[in-house]
């Protein structure tokens, strides 16, 4: 018998196979047997009667939940099975049985036991189709680049300055002396961007925000790109023209996985139809002031200022040209008013907040040193990114993607923490 995954039975309809993999769970209607097998690529029914194979209907009927299998039979067709046919089992070899009843029960349970349980949570209900669209997404955001000929390049997650600020930094000891988690590669890809021109990579990024909300974690994986000669019009259409790939991409690829999630497929392609709006900060703060919000020119936004900019537009949104003290030292004034930078952040829709922030970064010594002093910060750690400027500097842009928020939007789900394998938060770090 040929060894198949689930993924390819539907092509395999009249005949035998073997699959491997775990009873995910198990129904009886008097002597006929319906086991639901999982392999990883999705869930299949196989059926046994007590009358057609009495020895197997017992051995079906017996090993507990989540046992690791092998089963054999014919496929038959069925289009009322996700898979469009079952299995007629007539071989079940169990691999091993669990030696206690499986934790996670196929109803409600509570977020922290669930959290308790991560390890295992993740092979029930939503948590298999959530973490194949992340897979997806991951794939779309790297192709996209791949066919525009950026190059893949990485960054050290160790580093002796900060980018996003000094209070949301993990300190370490390294041999003696002070050191950080990376908050973002964006320094070390502009460096790499002088020498390869347009260069991204997808790694780990960590903030020490002590936030409880829906959408914050403290270590999570940024997407980041970063291009010589482009300035921040050229840098937010790349943005909006990812965006529209990656979506366009899981919705062609997983479909099945987000029907599963309840997703509004058609909702979401509408959403990144047309062009995302460009809308400059102060307009945006008058948006929200005629919306009902205590909003004023200098203020942040946050999780209620962005879902009310989010629902007046309906799809992503672009926020420009935020004031100069509420941005890091890294961007370049707008020329036009110098109290403003080329920065803008992206809002996805339904309430699901920042995806991406970007700039145009600043591009000549002068400029640089001028704002890392008005930030107060030190000079020496930063000499190397100064020499960027010194040598042969350009125009240049780049901009982060938080990929978790991006998954956690295209599959409508209300946490963070369900899309990413083992989120650590605040207050978790088990298991």
């Amino acid at each position: 018998m040929e060894a198949i995954t689930i993924a390819e039975a539907r092509n395999h309809v009249g005949l035998p196979v073997t699959l491997k993999g775990w009873l995910y769970n198990r129904r009886s209607s008097g002597k006929i047997s319906f086991l639901q097998v999982r392999d990883g690529t999705g869930v299949l029914q196989a059926v046994v009667s007590a009358g057609d194979h009495p020895d197997l209907f017992e051995v079906a009927n017996r090993i507990p939940r989540e046992s690791s299998i092998v089963v054999r039979g014919t496929l038959i067709a069925d289009e009322r099975a996700p898979s469009g046919c079952e299995l007629q089992l007539t071989e079940l070899e169990p691999i091993q049985e669990p030696t206690q009843d499986f934790p996670i029960e196929l109803k409600e349970q509570t977020p922290g036991f669930l959290m308790d349980h991560r390890h295992l949570w993740i092979r029930t209900g939503n948590q298999v189709p959530i973490l194949r669209v992340r897979d997806c997404v991951f794939r779309a955001f790297r192709s996209f680049f791949h066919e525009r000929g950026f190059i893949a390049t990485e960054a050290p997650i160790l580093t002796g300055t900060s980018v996003e600020g000094t209070t949301t930094l993990f300190a370490i000891d390294y041999f003696g002396s002070p050191a950080y988690l990376s908050q973002s590669g964006q320094l070390y890809l502009e460096a790499t961007a002088m020498a390869l021109g347009k260069v991204y990579w997808i790694g780990p990024a960590f903030r020490a925000e002590k936030s409880k909300t829906r959408k914050h974690v403290t270590e999570f994986w940024i997407a980041e790109a970063e291009m010589a000669f482009v300035e921040h019009a050229g840098n937010l259409q790349l943005q909006e023209d990812l965006v529209r790939s990656i979506v366009t991409a899981t919705i062609a690829e997983r479909s099945p996985e987000l029907a599963q999630l309840g997703r509004d497929v058609d909702r979401l392609r509408d959403e990144v139809a047309e062009p995302f709006p460009r809308v400059d900060y102060a307009d945006a703060v008058t948006l929200l002031q005629d919306a009902g919000h205590n909003t004023v020119f200098g203020d942040d936004f946050g999780a209620p200022e962005e879902a009310a900019i989010s629902e007046h537009y309906g799809r992503p949104v672009f926020i420009e040209r935020f004031p100069v003290a509420m941005k890091p030292f890294y961007m370049k004034r707008d020329p036009r008013d110098r109290s403003r930078v080329l920065a803008a952040d992206l809002i996805a829709p339904e309430g699901y907040g920042e995806i991406i922030g970007g700039s145009q970064r600043v591009d000549t010594e002068e400029e640089l040193l001028s704002q890392l002093r008005e930030s107060n910060l030190p000079i020496e750690p930063y000499e190397w990114y100064i020499d960027l400027r010194r040598y042969g500097s350009v125009p240049h842009s780049g901009f982060g993607m938080g990929l978790a928020r991006v998954i956690q939007w295209i599959c409508d789900v209300p946490h963070i923490r369900e899309v990413i394998p083992f989120p650590r938060t605040l207050n978790r770090l088990y298991p």
